[in-house]
């Protein structure tokens, strides 16, 4: 090895938002149909099993309890936390919310099935929650979170129904608010070869270990 060694630093903010999505990881995975009321804020990672035909690679890595590979990643920051107004005391369950969300989003899909999703998430201090989030879709690059965006959108409301229908709606219709806003000029089966595509180049480490020491 040659060039100046750079000492590792425990406390570096990298080092601690990468101490954050190792602990993400190290979760278990659980059925996204059966989680139950928990409070906290932070960090989760949705798993798919099932057979739909854009997903096979992806599916394969998360069988057999692998779960290798997130189909999407996201976050649940507490009510006034982008403001710096968060009261610990006054969190509530968003994070359980949040999930929930995600799962009526599921349930919804005309072609998804609830029983093939999984989720690991995380309890995070509200500070370390967008770095540790953003460590991890930046490993796992997920689908959901970049070729076929959209799942976690929200109704924008009947007066913003102007803007272009999401790659996932259009992928998995159903979700009623979604049919309001304008058809995209493509089909679904070219999101199926995109996605397909998409997937065939696999982050290059799908390991659960973010922090290298200098020399590693």
């Amino acid at each position: 090895m040659t060039g100046k060694v750079i000492p590792f630093n425990p406390l570096d903010k990298q080092n601690l938002g990468a101490s954050v999505a190792e602990a993400l990881l190290s979760k278990d995975a659980h059925p996204l149909e059966e989680l139950t009321s928990f409070p906290g804020a932070g960090i989760y990672a949705i798993y798919y099993t099932g057979d739909h035909p854009a997903y096979g690679q992806l599916a394969e890595l998360n069988r057999d309890g692998q779960f290798r590979l997130p189909i999407y990643v996201g976050k649940a920051v507490p009510a006034g936390a982008r403001m710096g107004l968060t009261n610990p005391d006054k969190v509530g369950n968003v994070l359980f919310r949040r999930l929930k969300e995600h799962a009526e989003s599921v349930r919804a899909a005309e072609n998804l099935s609830i029983e093939d999703f999984y989720c690991r998430f995380l309890v995070v201090d509200d500070i370390w929650i967008p770095l540790g989030e953003s460590l991890v879709i930046s490993r796992f690059k997920p689908i959901w979170n970049s070729s076929i965006d959209g799942f976690g959108n929200h109704d924008p409301g009947k007066h913003r129904y102007t803007g272009l229908r999401p790659r996932w709606d259009f992928m998995h219709p159903g979700r009623g608010w979604s049919q309001n806003l304008r058809e995209r000029d493509e089909t679904v089966d070219e999101l199926i070869r995109d996605s397909i595509q998409y997937l065939q180049n696999l982050p290059p480490c799908l390991a659960q270990k973010f922090i290298e020491a200098e020399g590693d």
